[in-house]
């Protein structure tokens, strides 16, 4: 039986880490890109390649040297990305761009560049990491969330204009995570803020809100699990989650909005109240 061989991106910590290290132990061709490769574990299953998702010619040296080296193209994860948290009105343009070149528009170049060899084979899946955050909002990710709805509705129209060759486009909702992406989004979210800031009090909040709600997250290991799931399904879904909470407060997001606008002010009203006890 010829080994499968998976695309990971954002492969030297977290989920795509922990997924590099899973797909290795089931015999696959690991295909691990990371702008901090040092980081990628060594391993005979695993090519660990320098990838920067947001520059073209490292795209596709990254897909190039995985023809070259297995000859073919099973899966790709898309899963590099990060948090440019801030107030909206207060975040760069620049910033704001660098968000979706990383977690929108990289993936977009990756999967165009795969899909001439999936075709090719008739086969191939496209596994697309979004978040709950992908209609689940809350303050200080205006851009993150939008990147992630994008991505969403890509997929989906991705998915109906592949499908016929054999190939599949699905997202991955995952909720908070123990892992160092919150510490540098809301790091992120202190930095973007101007001198003086109004929003100072909302990012102090929030922050410490997270905090103490990400304690209790599931790890990268878990989601790693699901990673597996959806690349190796016989018939996928559209959308894989970790919890059954995660897939509920999607459900309220999306067909109960005045309810989640009220949840969320609520939650808000909560962080506030919270760090000021702790200021006393």
């Amino acid at each position: 039986m010829t080994e499968k061989t998976v695309l990971i991106t954002g492969a030297s910590n977290g989920m795509g880490l922990e997924a590099a290290k899973l797909f290795a132990s089931k015999g696959w061709h690991v295909i691990a890109g990371a702008r901090r490769v040092e980081k990628i574990p060594v391993d005979p299953q695993i090519m660990a390649l320098k990838l920067d998702v947001t520059d073209h010619d490292s795209n596709v040296n990254f897909v190039e040297s995985a023809l070259a080296k297995t000859g073919r193209i099973d899966v790709l994860v898309n899963n590099a990305g990060y948090g440019e948290y801030g107030p909206a009105e207060e975040i760069p343009m620049s910033l704001i761009r660098k968000q979706f070149e990383t977690n929108f528009f990289g993936a977009v170049e990756l999967t165009q560049l795969v899909l001439p060899t999936m075709r090719a084979q008739k086969f191939g899946r496209i596994v697309n990491i979004s978040s709950i955050g992908g209609d689940v909002y809350m303050p200080l990710g205006a851009y993150y969330h939008a990147t992630k709805a994008a991505l969403q509705q890509w997929s989906d129209v991705l998915n109906l204009e592949v499908e016929p060759f054999g190939i599949r486009s699905i997202c991955i909702q995952p909720g908070g995570t123990q892992s160092s992406w919150g510490n540098i989004a809301f790091e992120n979210a202190k930095k973007n803020l101007a001198a003086q800031s109004p929003y100072l009090p909302l990012v102090e909040a929030v922050s410490a809100g997270m905090e103490s709600f990400m304690k209790n997250a599931p790890t990268s290991a878990d989601l790693a699990k699901i990673f597996y799931k959806a690349a190796t399904d016989v018939k996928p879904q559209l959308r894989y989650f970790n919890a059954f909470s995660d897939k509920v407060m999607v459900k309220v997001a999306r067909h109960h909005q005045k309810l989640f606008y009220h949840v969320m002010r609520r939650m808000i009203k909560h962080f506030e109240q919270t760090t000021k006890n702790l200021d006393q």
